[in-house]
């Protein structure tokens, strides 16, 4: 029992301390066969992993191992009323089901995040905004649009079919040419 509550308590400290460094940014976890995952994705940064670990989440890797050890030690320790084979089989259902819950709020809380990046393809088609710098009609040269895309106003090289677009006009993005092109028109133009 000595041994088992050293464990625990050894465990518990670990688990502490992985918890702090989690929410401070400052983590890295460490596959059980030797791969990094300093961004904490369950793939391993080192590419000579990226073939065998591609499924996103990882099992075998020091953070389940600790977590395994956490429910496995507190639920033996808690458990004295109960005969030792019940106590390990319930230990290790505990042990597992945390290792689960764990991997399961990480990879939750993985699609929670943003890169701030717009997929102009995506987004922009539909936009408004106005000339920064005249565009050329005819697709004779590029000038410059400000059109705001998800509440963020964002600055593109634009070109027109119509005719030349003055600094200021009111415009509509119609097409993205590349993702630094646009194509668009006037707004007062619009046949509705």
């Amino acid at each position: 029992m000595k041994i088992l509550w050293g464990i625990t308590l050894t465990v518990s400290l670990i688990f502490i301390i992985q918890t702090v460094a989690t929410f401070l940014g400052a983590d890295a976890d460490h596959s059980m066969d030797g791969g990094l995952d300093a961004n904490m994705d369950g793939i391993p940064d080192d590419p000579s992993f990226a073939d065998v670990h591609s499924t996103g989440m990882n099992l075998l890797t020091f953070r389940n191992f600790i977590n395994f050890l956490l429910g496995f030690g507190w639920s033996t320790v808690l458990l004295t009323e109960i005969p030792w084979g019940w106590r390990i089989f319930i230990a290790v259902a505990i042990g597992c089901g945390l290792v689960a819950l764990v991997m399961y709020l990480f990879k939750w809380l993985s699609h929670m995040q943003q890169s701030g990046n717009i997929n102009v393809y995506k987004s922009a088609v539909g936009c408004t905004g106005t000339t920064y710098l005249t565009i050329p009609g005819a697709r004779k040269g590029e000038g410059k649009v400000q059109i705001t895309i998800n509440g963020a106003v964002r600055e593109y090289e634009a070109i027109t079919d119509g005719d030349t677009l003055p600094t200021g006009t009111r415009i509509r993005v119609v097409e993205v040419i590349d993702p630094s092109t646009l194509l668009v028109e006037e707004i007062n133009t619009l046949i509705v």
